[in-house]
């Protein structure tokens, strides 16, 4: 994994937005990226993480790639969630997380759309 460009918080907000369907809104204190209303980001209220929903390979995955980078946080059912901390991680790589949760939460109607 690169770690050339990395990506702020405004970034990672702009990756998302740019998702069929995708509202960023204040849930506490963090700020929650969602799709249909259901939640697939939440970044930090210091901006300097956020955590991306995952299957539970992938968060094993990303981990045991770069744990400086990637940590787990929570899992529920046969989801994982993955810690980012954005100063650490590169545009390609928070480009495939952030997608990879989208799918995993987005509707059918919406992923079609987007291949």
């Amino acid at each position: 994994m690169t770690h050339s460009a990395r990506v702020t918080a405004d970034g990672a907000l702009e990756i998302a937005l740019a998702l069929p369907g995708v509202s960023a809104q204040p849930s506490g204190d963090h700020t929650a990226v969602r799709v249909s209303g259901r939640g697939f980001g939440y970044l930090l209220p210091d901006g300097s993480q956020l955590m991306v929903k995952a299957t539970l390979a992938e968060q094993a995955a990303w981990v045991a790639e770069d744990p400086k980078t990637y940590s787990a946080t929570h899992t529920s059912g046969r989801y994982g969630w993955i810690m980012v901390r954005l100063a650490r991680v590169g545009w390609d790589e928070l480009s495939e997380l952030i997608t990879e949760g989208w799918r995993l939460t987005a509707p059918a109607r919406l992923t079609r759309s987007a291949r």
